[in-house]
């Protein structure tokens, strides 16, 4: 088998997990094998992050469009229901900014959910 040098492949594979690493604590900065791993970690929580973050933002709308929803003598689904069944597709992200920020218009969307009617129950 043929010998194999690989000394800037190498170094420039090093230095670029170590700039990576920049700010972390201690040896982890500096050490190539604790920079690695902390690297690793990293990387693996803002992957997981980054699907989080859909939760969660999912999580604020609903919780605002319940509370916007309530105020106009309606629950969550019942609202959601309603507007399926006025035929008005509007997202929840949408829906909480104008809870949000504009509260008369959503006042008004709740008025059409609720002269709606649902769409018929699944056997």
């Amino acid at each position: 088998m043929p010998r194999v040098k690989r000394g800037t492949v190498r170094r420039a594979k090093r230095k670029k997990l170590l700039s990576r690493a920049k700010g972390f604590y201690q040896t982890k900065s500096k050490l190539y094998r604790a920079a690695k791993e902390s690297v690793d970690t990293a990387l693996k929580y803002a992957y997981v992050g980054r699907r989080r973050k859909k939760r969660d933002f999912r999580r604020l709308w609903v919780i605002r469009i319940n509370a916007a929803a309530r105020e106009n003598g309606l629950t969550y689904g019942q609202l959601i229901s309603g507007l399926k069944g006025a035929g008005l597709p509007i997202d929840r992200k949408m829906l909480a900014d104008l809870a949000v920020a504009d509260p008369a218009a959503f006042a008004g969307l709740a008025a059409q959910a609720k002269g709606a009617k649902p769409a018929a129950a699944r056997p």
